[in-house]
C-alpha cells in the first residue's frame, strides 16, 4: 500500500525516512501542536513551497531545463483566485473555481507558447528568454493597477466556511477551535499533499523515465525514437499547471495577492536555493529543503536573538549573533550546506545508505 502511494519511490535511507515522517506529522498536526498565527502561517508556507519547488524540480532536476518563469505561473494561479474573489460581494466556491480555471487556461497557453518558441534554444538562452517573459509579466501586473491593484496588490474575502468567524464545532479540540482558519490550513495541506503525490507518480512513470533520459543525453534519447521536444513541452506544461495550483492555494491562505508575494524574483531565488539544498532530481529534496529553508527564514532571526542574549558576557560573539545579521548567517548556512551536501541533503543521505548496503 505504501509502495503504491509513493509510486515505489521509497526514501531508501533510515535517516531520511525518519526526517520525512517528522515533517509529515508536524505539518499534519501543526494547528494542534502550535498556538498563534505565525507557526501556522509558517506550516502553510512550507506546504505550498514543497509543491512549488517539486514542480520546478520536474524541470530542472528531472528534465534538465533551467527556467526563470516559474514564479510567473505561480503568480497566475494566485491572481486567478484572488481577482475572481475580490470582484464579488459574496465569495463562493464557484467563483473561486472559475478564477482558478481561467488561471489554469492562461498558464497552459503561456507554457505552450514559451515551450514552442523557447525550448528550441538551449541552456542559458532558454533561461534568458524565460527571465524576460517573467519580468514582462511582473511589470504588466504592476502597471495594470485598475485590474490587479498594482504594487499594492488585492485583498479579498474567502467563502464563509474558510473565514475565521466560522466554527465547525463549538468546543475546542486539543486546545484549538476548529474555525475557518484551521479548515483553510487543511485545504492547503491536503491540496499540497495530493499535488506532491501526483508529481511523485509522474517522475516514476515511463514519462518521467524519458525525462531523465533527456536530461542525461537528449541526442541518445532522440536516437531511441523519443520526440524530445514534445516531452520537454509537456514537462513545461505540467510544471506550470502545478505551480499555478500552488499559487492558488497560497492566495487562498493569505487572502491577498500582490506582485511581491507572487511574482517577485525573490520567490524564484528561494526556489533555486531550496532545490540545491534539498537535492536536484529527487522529489523528497523539495520536502526537506523547503522545510529547513522556510524555518530558517522565519525563525533564524529569533534564534540569533536568543543566542546573542545568552552570550551577552562575550561582546564579540553577541555582536556577531545580532539579529540584524541574520541574512549573513543564512548565507553562511547555505554555503556550508553546499559544502557538506554537494548533491543535496537527500542525495547525500541516499548515497550513504547505498554505500552502506554494498558488500
Amino acid at each position: 500500500m505504501l509502495r503504491q502511494l509513493l509510486s515505489d519511490d521509497l526514501p531508501r535511507s533510515r535517516i531520511l525516512t525518519a526526517l520525512l515522517v517528522v515533517i509529515l506529522l508536524g505539518l499534519a498536526l501543526a494547528p494542534f501542536l502550535t498556538s498563534g498565527a505565525r507557526p501556522l502561517n509558517t506550516a502553510a508556507t512550507i506546504c505550498v513551497y514543497i509543491v512549488l519547488v517539486a514542480s520546478y524540480d520536474l524541470l530542472l532536476g528531472y528534465t534538465g531545463i533551467v527556467s526563470f518563469a516559474h514564479t510567473m505561473f505561480y503568480g497566475i494561479g494566485a491572481y486567478g483566485v484572488g481577482l475572481a474573489l475580490a470582484r464579488v460581494d459574496e465569495p463562493t466556491w464557484g467563483i473561486a473555481m472559475t478564477g482558478l480555471g481561467l488561471a489554469l487556461l492562461l498558464a497552459l497557453a503561456l507554457a505552450l507558447v514559451v515551450g514552442l518558441f523557447a525550448l528550441r534554444v538551449q541552456a542559458i538562452f532558454y533561461a534568458m528568454i524565460t527571465l524576460a517573459v517573467a519580468s514582462s509579466f511582473a511589470v504588466l501586473a504592476s502597471q495594470l493597477s485598475d485590474f490587479t491593484g498594482g504594487e499594492d496588490g488585492v485583498t479579498f474575502s474567502v467563502p464563509h466556511v474558510l473565514s475565521p468567524a466560522y466554527r465547525l464545532i463549538e468546543h475546542e479540540v486539543f486546545g484549538r477551535h476548529l474555525d475557518g482558519r484551521v479548515l483553510t490550513y487543511y485545504v492547503v495541506f491536503f491540496g499540497c499533499l495530493l499535488l506532491f503525490l501526483f508529481l511523485l507518480r509522474l517522475v516514476n512513470s515511463p514519462f518521467g523515465r524519458v525525462l531523465q533520459a533527456i536530461r542525461e543525453n537528449a541526442f541518445r534519447a532522440e536516437a531511441l525514437g523519443y520526440r524530445t521536444m514534445v516531452y520537454r513541452i509537456w514537462a513545461n506544461v505540467l510544471a506550470a499547471l502545478t505551480a499555478s495550483l500552488a499559487g492558488a492555494l497560497m492566495a487562498l491562505w493569505l487572502r491577498y495577492v500582490g506582485p511581491k508575494t507572487s511574482l517577485g524574483f525573490e520567490v524564484m531565488t528561494d526556489i533555486l536555493l531550496i532545490v540545491v539544498i534539498g537535492g536536484m532530481g529527487t522529489m523528497y529534496g523539495a520536502v526537506v529543503g523547503a522545510t529547513l529553508f522556510i524555518l530558517a527564514q522565519n525563525y533564524l532571526k529569533d534564534w540569533m536573538a536568543h543566542g546573542a542574549a545568552a552570550l551577552d558576557g562575550v561582546p564579540l560573539l553577541a555582536a556577531a549573533l545580532h539579529p540584524d545579521r541574520w541574512m549573513l548567517w543564512l548565507g553562511l548556512l547555505f554555503i556550508l550546506s553546499i559544502y557538506w551536501f554537494p548533491v543535496g541533503i537527500v542525495g547525500k543521505l541516499r548515497l550513504q545508505a547505498w554505500l552502506a548496503t554494498r558488500p
